[in-house]
């Protein structure tokens, strides 16, 4: 199976080909140029793996929760490419993708959310893969959902801004942090492999951001 999957849910631009087990993978801190450098860059990788986007099986993309133009971005590019190739789409939750990154069997993601918010979700690995423990949410640091047990990884960049309210949101029941982690579409590509061998992808025009925030801003007459 062959497939290819984006992300530009945070700075990053990452992409991804998944060729039968084996991984071919790019990221660049691309700021505000996500759409600049996604399709040079998607060019460049499939010319190194000698491939034309209709040899592929599908296309994944992160969906969120992130960065609301950084989802457009991947969603209609990952759309575009589809409907032109005539290729399935899969969207894959960016907060699962941190889990995923981790290599850790339990896991808190968050995300900053900006004006003192997280994304946050957790998840428990299991011989079929990552289970929801906690559904990805939109929620104040001091508010995180707390969850059962001990022995668990907290990541992403909600860790890196909000570590003091999250470890203490989270005291005895979180034993190691990595903040530094974004979401990347080389996991993305990872999760993306058996939902398509499995018969879950959708048609692209199905495909849609996960954006969990509704707004950004209060309208003038609702202030």
């Amino acid at each position: 199976m062959k497939i290819l999957a984006l992300d530009t849910s945070t700075e990053y631009c990452s992409l991804a080909l998944w060729l039968d087990n084996e991984i071919l993978s790019r990221q660049v801190l691309a700021g505000q140029r996500h759409s600049e450098l996604i399709l040079p860059l998607l060019q460049e990788m499939l010319a190194e793996a000698g491939l034309t986007l209709t040899q592929l099986d599908g296309i994944a993309f992160g969906a969120g929760p992130g960065s609301f133009t950084g989802l457009r971005i991947a969603c209609g590019v990952a759309q575009g490419l589809a409907f032109g190739a005539n290729l399935p789409v899969v969207g894959i939750c960016t907060l699962e993708a941190l889990a995923q990154q981790t290599g850790d069997s339990r896991v808190i993601a968050a995300l900053d959310a900006r004006i003192g918010e997280i994304y946050h979700a957790a998840y428990t690995k299991t011989i079929d893969g990552w289970r929801t423990v906690s559904e990805p949410a939109l929620c104040l640091p001091q508010q995180a959902p707390l969850l059962p047990g001990d022995g668990w990884t907290g990541c992403g960049s909600g860790f890196a801004i909000y570590d003091e309210a999250l470890r203490s949101r989270y005291y005895g029941c979180v034993s190691h942090i990595v903040g530094n982690l974004s979401p990347h579409a080389r996991e993305v590509a990872q999760l993306a492999a058996p939902r398509f061998a499995i018969g879950l992808s959708i048609d692209p025009a199905d495909a849609a951001p996960l954006y969990i925030r509704n707004k950004v801003a209060l309208k003038e007459s609702e202030r």
